[in-house]
């Protein structure tokens, strides 16, 4: 595909010129995977357990709208294609991208697709892997460009700071949702102030209004991600995990969140409905405790996508308020016991493009 000509230097913010990231349950056209490889360093020595898992959350949004998935080459096209068949997943709907990436985690070195009257621009944040973690990242760092280029979409904004899709959440009318343990983080951008940080949100998600948590789940290695904390299932309500033992590491964590989200307030300055869910019971692999939580669902067309872990009470409950609280949507519940060793699950690993033009 021939790339686009380019595009006059951009002097003014995607806020300025009336773009904005959308709230992930308005209409989409397509979700972005980037597809994981052996020799990535995210499932060592499990690799061979997370297919069958992987595949079926790509099935379940087939049915509901298109799939881009970046792999390297056409071997690996090919290699992606079998298993997806071999599934059964609507391959109509899958599309393939030849773009090489480091690691599978598309949410965080994806683009940020915004939009303005159906026109669609990206947003190129820079990328460091979590602070530095896990080098290298150079390809994973370039993936928002080349997405915008094989799609021919322009403007590309290129703010010249780090930040991870899964850091943030959104509202749909202003709000923005993160943590100071991420964003704050001088892994990240040691240069900026709070302040900075919220002026670069505001500017290139075009919006109007920053609420900060403090705190991170235990085994989360992004330093505090919002899509295993806290999540917007509408404008005014934030959904949110409660650990009742008290013996968790979690659970200081989280009642301290908890009292922080009763004085957060709206663009209009209103306050949120909170609504608790359940932690799954810990997981362990390896030694490991990893970030499982019922929060890193994926809203798509009607439906909600969420990881589940096994622990067939505290799933259930998870499942059962979500779909009383989302009557508009069928709440889908997806085993992610193998991928959650990856440190992520369906959030984790998709970027949702928004329709448009």
């Amino acid at each position: 595909m021939p790339t686009p000509k380019a595009m006059p230097t951009i002097t003014k913010t995607p806020r300025q010129l009336g773009y904005r990231f959308p709230a992930e349950w308005e209409k989409q056209q397509a979700t972005f995977f980037s597809w994981p490889r052996p020799e990535g360093i995210s499932f060592p020595a499990r690799y061979h357990l997370i297919g069958a898992q992987l595949c079926e959350i790509v099935k379940q949004i087939a049915l509901r709208q298109d799939v881009r998935i970046n792999v390297p080459n056409e071997n690996w096209q090919h290699i992606v294609t079998q298993q997806l068949k071999s599934a059964g997943v609507k391959m109509p709907r899958v599309h393939f991208h030849h773009i090489p990436t480091n690691e599978a985690w598309c949410r965080d070195h994806g683009p940020a697709f915004l939009i303005k009257n159906n026109k669609l621009a990206v947003v190129d944040w820079g990328f460091n892997a979590w602070g530095g973690k896990y080098p290298p990242y150079d390809d994973d760092d370039r993936v928002p460009t080349h997405i915008a280029d094989q799609l021919k979409i322009r403007p590309v904004f290129h703010p010249g700071i780090v930040m991870e899709g899964g850091a943030v959440d959104f509202n749909g009318r202003g709000t923005i949702l993160t943590t100071t343990d991420c964003l704050l983080n001088r892994n990240r951008n040691p240069h900026l102030s709070r302040e900075d940080i919220e002026t670069y949100l505001k500017d290139f998600y075009g919006q109007s209004h920053v609420c900060w948590l403090t705190g991170g789940i235990e085994g989360d290695d992004t330093d505090g991600h919002i899509d295993d904390l806290a999540r917007f299932i509408n404008p005014t309500t934030i959904a949110f995990a409660v650990e009742s033992n008290p013996s968790d590491k979690n659970h200081r964590v989280l009642k301290r969140v908890r009292k922080q989200l009763d004085t957060l307030r709206d663009q209009d300055g209103n306050p949120f409905t909170i609504l608790e869910l359940p932690m799954p019971a810990p997981l362990v692999i390896d030694n490991q405790r990893c970030p499982a939580t019922y929060l890193n669902f994926l809203f798509v067309n009607n439906a909600l996508l969420v990881p589940i872990f096994g622990d067939r009470k505290n799933d259930k409950l998870a499942l059962k308020t979500l779909q009383s609280n989302l009557p508009d949507h069928e709440v889908i519940g997806l085993r992610c016991d193998e991928i959650i060793w990856g440190l992520g699950a369906i959030h984790c690993l998709t970027q949702q493009m928004p329709a448009g033009a």
